[in-house]
């Protein structure tokens, strides 16, 4: 039975994510020809500790984004590594992977060619055994449908407005069903639209399929947002909780300070937490995503005194999907939740052990897209493999983004009797 799941093949590609930029697809193949394929996606606004994404710099190519030396990692070290490996293995798989690069951030193979790689194994096991990959990933007890955190407005990094805050998100709690409340979202999406048309202001997306308008100040937005839902005939606060990505760490200076740079307000970590603070008091706000910067433990630790038994503070460029600096926060009580972006790290082993870990202390997780995303519909397995309860995967409006709301849909259909929500 051995050989039967037998790696007989590793091959890599350069193709292209939803920004146009270059990225690694990977395929594995097993004796009896079933392969499975992965392909990596790219953060714009990304942590300084999240683990290497490598590119060739050659301007010649894609102004310096080509990703042929990942791809060509891949095509020899890696295949020639794995090549007679069970694919059934992932964990042993996932460790030689790391052994092979060597580095703490997986500076020397790419994390992009790595979890090609993890990812393409995955889904060829999957596929090898004739079952989902939610269930090869998760087992017999995966079965929780991930709430939307939809993104339907964009500021920051994420697009050319005046808006600091980078995601403003909606959050369907009152909807019994996955499949009810993409439905909800979709109509307070275009509800948002319609709004937006009636003030004059832009219906242009940004990254994620958000709408990104010219507005007055942060705030305006979430004022937007509770019209949207109101008009869509659903009650702030009930139906929907509105969640916050603010990517901060795009606004620490070295000084130490936060500097807004479409807004060119100044504020120190106090200041920051004072605004979050009436923020969260004055509307119904869910969660607030990175609203300290990732290497200002103390700001973490204020805000997490003052709110944290509010909403969901949730690390991303703080915890980077990464064991030792969840570890880090769990012992000094910052935060609540940690956000998953697998290719923050690089294989699907190290990204399962940190919703384990956040889950095993107290700790929500919450799987998540990038910004540059690709047709690749893995999170979504992932989401319900870990019974995490909530996925953030943009705007119901670009079909890399809809691709993962697609795939749930048909997750939902097939637990139809063992589903929750």
């Amino acid at each position: 039975m051995k050989n039967y799941f037998e790696i007989t093949g590793v091959y890599a590609r350069e193709v292209l994510d939803s920004r146009g930029n270059p990225t690694v697809e990977a395929e594995v193949y097993i004796k009896n020809g079933i392969f499975g394929r992965a392909i990596v996606p790219s953060g714009a606004s990304t942590g300084i500790f999240e683990a290497v994404e490598k590119r060739d710099g050659d301007k010649e190519r894609y102004m310096g984004k080509g990703v042929l030396e990942a791809v060509g990692k891949v095509n020899t070290v890696i295949r020639e590594s794995l090549v007679g490996r069970n694919v059934l293995s992932q964990r042993e798989i996932d460790m030689e992977l790391i052994r092979l690069d060597g580095s703490e951030n997986k500076e020397n193979l790419g994390a992009n060619s790595i979890l090609a790689v993890s990812a393409a194994c995955a889904d060829c096991a999957a596929k090898a055994l004739g079952i989902s990959l939610f269930k090869y990933l998760g087992g017999v007890n995966a079965h929780v449908l991930p709430r939307p955190m939809m993104n339907i407005l964009n500021g920051g990094a994420h697009a050319d407005n005046n808006l600091d805050i980078q995601e403003f998100m909606i959050i369907p709690t009152s909807a019994l069903s996955f499949k009810k409340g993409l439905e909800q979202c979709v109509c307070v999406y275009h509800s948002l639209k319609n709004v937006l048309k009636e003030k004059n202001l832009s219906t242009a997306v940004g990254d994620e399929g958000g709408f990104a308008p010219n507005l007055n100040s942060d705030e305006e937005a979430f004022d937007l947002l509770i019209e949207a839902i109101e008009k869509a005939g659903y009650k702030s606060g009930k139906d929907f909780m509105i969640s916050v990505d603010a990517a901060s760490s795009e606004w620490i200076k070295s000084d130490g300070e936060y500097h807004l740079p479409k807004s060119d307000k100044r504020l120190d970590s106090k200041q920051l937490c004072d605004y979050w603070e009436k923020i969260v008091n004055k509307y119904p706000i869910y969660s607030l995503e990175d609203p300290m910067g990732e290497e200002d433990w103390k700001g973490w630790e204020m805000i997490t005194k003052v709110i944290g038994n509010k909403v969901k503070l949730v690390g991303d460029d703080l915890f980077v999907t990464n064991t030792k600096r969840l570890k880090k926060g769990i012992e000094g009580n910052i935060a609540n939740t940690i956000l998953v972006k697998i290719n923050q790290i690089g294989t699907i082993t190290e990204a399962l052990d940190a919703v384990e870990m956040a889950h095993k202390s107290g700790y929500s997780a919450i799987l998540s897209h990038r910004s540059g995303e690709t047709e690749d519909t893995i999170i979504s397995d992932i989401a319900v493999a870990v019974n995490c309860g909530l996925i953030k995967t943009g705007a119901p409006a670009r079909t890399e983004r809809v691709a993962k709301y697609n795939r749930l849909l048909r997750i939902e259909d097939e637990l139809i009797f063992t589903a929750e929500f």
